[in-house]
């Protein structure tokens, strides 16, 4: 029998109806029926004592071991000496408790879709480590409500460590801890609307989220098409009025480019001709392999740029920690315009900060970077010889590549017979947000894939191709 913390004793609201309907036991034995039924009390969950539920309920100790005795009878509880008695029935739930059956998402066992990082490689111990130092030794006022903007200590580490790293220019005063890049995205949208901006420029194809989240901020995305060079910032001055553009100039989103110099003057200029601003996603900026890593785009205007980043490819989404670097007359606005906004918790916070602090988490990401550098050159000589007629592309960087594929295979068909296969692969038709595209293929991530997986999957994927044609 499964028992979770939300199964031991504890409070039970329980409705027993008007005082006329029956005697008391019965109504204390019908009320517990209901709620075993409905599903809202689970199986393994342990009732409280007679004598707590009796005085919760305000009746008498011998309704309730009445009540309990013959569920027990019934076979909705089970009662053993020297423990709680718990909830035992599992028939099937009354059809009208409007209760939806619990789903779990079946785990693909190759993972080849991109978007996540190694999850096995999460530093288990130093977070543990790091977080159990905080709640030990932080002082009682950190205890509170997270400050505006995130924590101080944070910001300041955060504006050293961008500027060591990626040659961000910005005081931790201009620092935003938020939760991801797209709650960033979503604060920065809405200190654009305050301004009259009501458009951005996004990447065509480009990923399929971000759009998302700008139209759920009441504005409109712009697909700006992209090449082998990054951005087509001449396609820009066709879109009359358009003053922000979102960008990802250090590695490109699913095609894996970079802007390339000449474009990213380019865009700048743009950006200071038409009073506008430059979103940059820096997406996996950390992760390179055959060549230099570029500087944010942020540190050669921080007048015109937005730095957007979290820690979702680099340690896990799973702690919900982001940032933005925006410029000076930006960051009250952004702190005033958008008073629902979520932050990290403290202590996380905190944590992560020990962490930069501390060089541990420059260490991680060298150890990711030969990892990842190991895994891909796995997957491309895989695929090299095993589909020898599909050519990959976007490698030199990130955790994900572009595999090409014949025009006779249906993409959409060896994403569903892979998933028949238990893997998972992307389309990469379905970042793209109009039709008037040619791309045909896959989009691979190999982040969260084993390594001992890794000619299994490209042999799964080989048959999914074939059954395709």
């Amino acid at each position: 029998m499964r028992v979770s913390q939300t199964n031991l004793v504890g409070d039970l609201l329980i409705d027993l109806g008007r005082p006329g309907d029956g005697a008391l036991h019965e109504r204390v034995k019908r009320a517990l029926r209901s709620a075993i039924r409905s599903g809202r009390v689970e199986v393994g969950t342990s009732l409280p004592p007679s004598r707590q539920l009796a005085a919760d309920l305000g009746c008498s100790r011998w309704a309730v071991t009445e009540a309990y005795g013959q569920l027990v009878a019934e076979g909705y509880l089970e009662a053993r000496s020297g423990s709680a008695t718990r909830v035992r029935w599992s028939g099937d739930r009354d059809g009208d408790s409007g209760r939806p059956a619990a789903h779990r998402v079946p785990v693909a066992r190759f993972d080849l879709a991109p978007g996540l990082p190694d999850l096995r490689a999460f530093p288990r111990r130093r977070w543990a480590e790091a977080v159990r130092a905080q709640v030990t030794d932080a002082a009682y006022t950190e205890f509170g409500y997270p400050p505006p903007g995130g924590h101080p200590r944070l910001r300041e580490l955060l504006a050293a460590y961008l500027g060591r790293s990626r040659g961000v220019a910005t005081t931790a005063q201009d620092v935003t801890v938020c939760m991801s890049v797209t709650d960033g995205v979503r604060r920065v949208c809405h200190a654009l609307r305050t301004r009259g901006i009501t458009a951005v420029g996004c990447e065509e194809p480009g990923w399929t989220r971000l759009r998302q989240v700008i139209v759920a901020a009441g504005m409109e995305p712009v697909p700006v098409r992209t090449d082998g060079g990054g951005l087509r910032v001449d396609d820009l001055l066709g879109h009359t009025g358009l003053r922000a553009v979102l960008t990802a100039p250090a590695h490109q989103f699913p095609l894996g480019t970079v802007l390339v110099p000449e474009r990213r003057a380019a865009l700048l200029d743009w950006a200071r001709r038409m009073d506008g601003v430059v979103l940059e996603d820096d997406y996996d900026a950390e992760f390179r392999y055959d060549r230099r890593p570029v500087a944010a785009l942020q540190g050669m205007d921080p007048s015109r740029v937005v730095l957007l980043k979290s820690l979702s490819k680099t340690l896990s989404p799973a702690l919900g920690i982001g940032w933005l670097v925006a410029p000076s007359r930006w960051t009250d606005a952004l702190h005033r315009t958008d008073q629902t906004a979520t932050s990290p918790p403290v202590l996380d916070q905190l944590a992560f900060a020990a962490l930069l602090e501390s060089g541990a988490y420059d260490r991680h990401l060298r150890a990711c970077r030969k990892r990842y550098r190991d895994r891909r050159d796995a997957l491309v000589r895989a695929l090299t010889e095993q589909l020898p007629g599909a050519p990959v592309s976007g490698i030199a960087a990130g955790l994900h590549l572009i595999l090409r594929l014949p025009t006779d295979v249906d993409t959409a068909a060896v994403v569903r017979a892979a998933a028949a296969r238990s893997l998972s692969v992307a389309d990469l038709a379905a970042y793209h947000a109009t039709d008037d595209h040619a791309d045909h293929g896959l989009v691979l991530g190999y982040g969260n894939l084993a390594d001992s997986m890794v000619e299994q999957a490209v042999r799964q994927l080989r048959t999914a191709i074939e059954e395709s044609r």
